[in-house]
């Protein structure tokens, strides 16, 4: 058995912070928020920094210094669109990062669906892998349910769902009575106090329209 180190390339879902302006302090305050919301969700999360909409110059140091004290890891910059742009980022500890164009594709080898029958019990993870995912029960709160492709809870989601792990963008979640602490689709996320009352305590699906997340009460 060789002990020698090895690089290998793989893939993983970060959370990208997209920037509209150059002023730091807004978007340290906002992530601050992010984690006091949810903080078993956002406490050392990575974050990757899209800067593609900044027309001026960032504080890259205090970017960082600001993601560290809101409780996430910085991890790199994408969208930068010049050398020196770029260089500012790396002097403060960024990677410098290129976003691919093109659109998530599935998996290359299909996993078959993962079945749950108990509950999901307050601080348990469950993670399908390449495949899709199906809870013949509740999601309690404080536990999380992950799947590369689709969700189905068939009880109550008082937890958090997160379904298209790995970018897959057509991914759902089908839940019957949706009381969720926060609820994704590829990195798309909406937390408690951001779904509408109408689809509170309703069977419901959630899905990714022109990248944005859209709720549908299910009628059968």
């Amino acid at each position: 058995m060789s002990h020698t180190p090895d690089l290998k390339g793989s893939s993983f879902t970060l959370s990208v912070l997209h920037l509209s302006g150059d002023d730091v302090a807004p978007t340290v305050d906002f992530l601050k928020q992010k984690v006091e919301q949810a903080p078993t969700f956002f406490a050392s999360a990575p974050i990757v920094v899209n800067i593609d909409k900044v027309q001026g110059d960032i504080d890259f140091s205090a970017l960082k210094n600001g993601i560290e004290q809101a409780g996430m890891i910085p991890v790199g910059v994408t969208g930068s669109k010049d050398k020196r742009t770029q260089n500012l980022a790396s002097e403060a500890g960024f990677a410098v990062m290129s976003s691919s164009k093109s659109p998530a594709s599935a998996p290359a080898k299909i996993a078959p669906t993962k079945v749950i029958r108990t509950p999901i019990r307050s601080g348990q993870q469950i993670y399908a892998k390449d495949g899709d995912l199906v809870i013949l029960n509740h999601v309690s709160a404080g536990a999380e349910v992950i799947a590369d492709g689709s969700i189905h809870i068939h009880g109550t989601l008082r937890g958090r769902a997160i379904a298209g792990a790995s970018g897959q963008k057509d991914a759902k979640i089908i839940c019957n009575d949706l009381q969720a602490e926060l609820i994704s689709i590829a990195g798309n996320y909406w937390l408690s106090d951001k779904i509408d009352s109408e689809y509170w305590k309703k069977k419901v699906m959630l899905s990714m329209v022109d990248d944005s997340l859209q709720l549908d009460v299910l009628t059968i």
